[in-house]
């Protein structure tokens, strides 16, 4: 088993949580794209990458939803890069999907 630093050992709980609140939204469309951002980049994630995507989560399911899917303008104070590195990972999820399912 590798080891763990103590930094890295205090941020586990945070990832494991993160990663639950991330992917029970309410709605399957976020627990989709919301559980598999997280999912495929808990891992990696800082201290400070686990703090942006804990202030995202907690806004309204509604407000993330029409945020990530463009239906309405991301308020100033909403963290706008952290969104769009979302979206953008769910475009080449869904693309590496379709390809997969090509004839």
């Amino acid at each position: 088993m590798a080891a763990h630093s103590p930094d890295t050992d205090s941020l586990d709980p945070r990832r494991r949580r993160l990663r639950y609140r991330a992917s029970h939204r309410g709605t399957k469309e976020l627990d989709l794209i919301l559980g598999g951002y997280v999912d495929a980049h808990a891992g990696g994630l800082d201290e400070k990458a686990i703090r942006r995507l804990e202030t995202l989560l907690e806004h309204e399911e509604t407000e993330l939803q029409h945020w990530l899917m463009g239906e309405n303008p991301v308020p100033d104070g909403v963290d706008k890069e952290l969104l769009e590195e979302i979206k953008k990972f769910q475009r080449q999820r869904a693309s590496a999907t379709r390809k997969e399912h090509k004839p």
